[in-house]
């Protein structure tokens, strides 16, 4: 079972940065891989970055250019950089995990974008 951990969200203003973090219970060197999907209120949850095991990297094109997601194998941990932040990319922010085709998810952690 693994286990992950957000940390990071909060209220940012529109054009301002925020970095996500999501540490993993177990090494992410083993993950399929890993990523940051995003719940906006009366919408479905939607991928917003995914770094595979080899390292490449997919983002949803509304976030292309702002976000980068990387991560810290030595710290088992995840990270999405957002910058440029939108007042529509105010969600929960749930971090994911594959490993042998199963995935895992976290608790979720709130985004909030206004002035």
């Amino acid at each position: 079972q693994v286990q992950l951990v957000e940390s990071g969200g909060g209220l940012v203003q529109p054009g301002g940065s925020l970095r996500l973090s999501c540490a993993a219970s177990e090494n992410i060197f083993n993950m399929n891989s890993m990523g940051w999907y995003r719940q906006a209120p009366g919408k479905q949850r939607e991928l917003v970055a995914v770094i595979a095991s080899g390292g490449t990297t997919t983002y949803a094109d509304s976030v292309k250019g702002r976000f980068t997601i990387s991560r810290d194998n030595a710290k088992n941990t995840v990270y999405l950089q957002m910058n440029s932040v939108k007042v529509e990319d105010t969600a929960v922010y749930y971090c994911n995990a594959i490993r042998r085709l199963r995935p895992y998810w976290g608790q979720g952690t709130q985004v909030t974008v206004s002035s």
